[in-house]
């Protein structure tokens, strides 16, 4: 027996796949978000001089990085419920995205600071700049440009990982189709459905993260294209005294 495609019953439902699809995209951009700032200070913790905080920090990173995400949501939403702490479904799985693509993002960054050249971290004291003007301009800038490949990979990763939520009835898009292939009994196209929305949530992530690319990085980029006009090499150290001019763009 022949299985035809029929996509027809699942008309009625768009709107409902759509809701879902939003609150994955929702989802993703607050974990994303949030995830990065957190993950931004843990790497620089990490880093830091202080050794008990650097080791909680590495700590926290080996945690994650070796447990399962869907364990890590199990343990937010039914495991602090047993403490009688009990969070709605989208906040327990936001709050889960949020803690694993922070530890995630922590290592991505924590390797692009360790690739910064010291010499442009002292040639920065010379100058007399602070400590957080050198974080910022002299260290985080020129980082987070050679990891953000690897970031903006991590986003889609927790893009797609998002489905987990739907083991704690979170209405998010995989959970919307489970509940539509049991009212229709059409799994096949149902999942073909939500599979296609995935890849279009992925590519509008790769378009979002692209455009915002080009406007962080717009100075780098101008620096390039000044220098090959020139015939010289790209003055990769000039972000010292760039930031010592007040890191006008």
């Amino acid at each position: 027996m022949k299985y035809h495609l029929d996509f027809s019953a699942l008309l009625p439902y768009w709107p409902v796949f759509l809701t879902g699809a939003w609150l994955t995209l929702k989802m993703t951009i607050v974990a994303v978000v949030c995830g990065v700032c957190v993950g931004t200070g843990v790497a620089f913790a990490k880093r830091g001089r202080n050794k008990l905080l650097a080791r909680a920090c590495a700590a926290y990173i080996e945690i994650v990085r070796n447990t399962p995400f869907l364990v890590q949501i199990f343990l937010l939403y039914f495991g602090l419920a047993s403490f009688g702490v009990r969070m709605p479904t989208f906040a327990a799985a936001v709050l889960a995205m949020i803690i694993n693509i922070a530890a995630y993002a922590a290592e991505i960054i924590r390797a692009g600071l360790e690739s910064v050249p010291r010499g442009q971290i002292e040639a920065a004291e010379c100058l007399g700049l602070s400590r957080w003007r050198i974080g910022w301009h002299v260290m985080l800038q020129p980082s987070i440009e050679k990891v953000y490949p690897a970031l903006t990979g991590q986003f889609l990763l927790m893009m797609q990982a998002s489905a987990m939520a739907s083991q704690i009835s979170a209405e998010e898009l995989t959970a919307i189709a489970n509940t539509v292939q049991s009212d229709t009994f059409r799994s096949l196209e149902t999942y073909i459905v939500v599979a296609a929305l995935y890849l279009a949530l992925s590519l509008l992530i790769k378009l979002i993260t692209g455009l915002l690319g080009k406007v962080l990085f717009k100075r780098r980029r101008v620096l390039r294209q000044a220098a090959a006009r020139a015939g010289k090499p790209a003055p990769f150290a000039s972000q010292a005294s760039v930031a010592s001019h007040g890191g006008a763009a």
